[in-house]
């Protein structure tokens, strides 16, 4: 994309909008398609999660041990831990001089908490209920906090990353969150707190949040976001810097007393010789360097050597 082409730069931001807003908009006809089935409890999908929860239920009463790794994963991936790591990455994009984009990443994190409890209350789905439960969770259950901050926060880092690294490093990025949330959503189900239906809305809610915050910001700031994308790159981009060693060679002279036996020996080779025109590089003044530097000389026999008065005669 070339910047200085304001055709090329209004259609590229007219592709970004429409793509933000299908996202907000698939994923948020989605969410109301499955609470609609929820709350209408549908025969097929309240079906598919009792038989879910059920089988993973029993399978984490019988082990301990397993159900004890489950519920550590489950905490290092709630809430909060995803929070933190938004707020990190919004406080860093701020001391660099990226305003927006800090923003962004703040607003995500935000609007995800409100959407979420908002959700809930509106929803008021009961949690799975047993007799002997491995895990406890209060509040409502759908949709599932922990798929939902895990798939906002994994969606945000990955979008910082992607124009920081090449095919590969994307390829592994997407791979490790697409697994990071995966991995959090099947712990909050293997655990009974949550109806698997619960999860796929914490996925739904999560795009439609990703969605409806960065078609807002570019709204309202248009190239906002690129320019500060741009800003990083620059900022973070490793620095080279270049080492200039002086080449200083001692022009030999063709005096015929220079290797004589009258001669003083290697160590006058290096010294500069008289010089009443100040016509050797060596004895410049830095001074020199003024305004007038680079002016054709005035003095006589300063532009060609051969011009000196005491230039042997050839």
């Amino acid at each position: 994309m070339h910047l200085t082409n304001s055709t090329t730069s209004v259609t590229v931001r007219q592709r970004r909008l429409l793509r933000d807003a299908s996202l907000a908009l698939g994923c948020a006809a989605l969410f109301c398609l499955l609470a609609t089935l929820v709350t209408g409890r549908w025969h097929p999908l309240y079906q598919f999660d009792q038989d879910w929860t059920s089988d993973l239920h029993d399978y984490a009463r019988d082990h301990r041990i397993w159900t004890a790794a489950v519920q550590t994963l489950s905490d290092i991936g709630g809430p909060v831990t995803m929070r933190a790591l938004l707020g990190i990455a919004a406080a860093w994009l701020w001391l660099i001089g990226a305003r927006v984009l800090a923003g962004w990443v703040a607003a995500q994190a935000l609007v995800g908490w409100g959407a979420q409890w908002a959700l809930k209350l509106a929803v008021g789905r009961q949690r799975p209920a047993f007799s002997d439960p491995v895990a406890h969770a209060g509040g409502p259950a759908f949709p599932s906090g922990h798929a939902m901050a895990s798939a906002i926060t994994c969606a945000v880092l990955v979008g910082l990353l992607w124009y920081r690294v090449h095919r590969r490093g994307r390829t592994a990025a997407c791979t490790v969150a697409a697994a990071t949330v995966l991995t959090i959503g099947w712990t909050r189900t293997a655990l009974g707190v949550h109806w698997p239906s619960d999860v796929l809305a914490g996925w739904l809610a999560a795009g439609v949040v990703l969605g409806v915050v960065t078609a807002a910001i570019e709204l309202w700031r248009p190239g906002a976001l690129a320019r500060d994308v741009r800003r990083v790159n620059w900022r973070t981009r490793p620095r080279v810097q270049r080492v200039i060693v002086p080449y200083d060679r001692t022009p030999r002279s063709d005096g015929p007393l220079d290797d004589g036996p009258l001669s003083d020996g290697p160590s006058d080779r290096g010294a500069p010789a008289y010089d009443p025109l100040n016509t050797d590089p060596r004895n410049h003044d830095p001074l020199d360097d003024g305004p007038l530097a680079g002016a054709e000389s005035d003095v006589p026999g300063r532009d060609d050597p051969a011009d000196r008065p005491d230039a042997p005669v050839r």
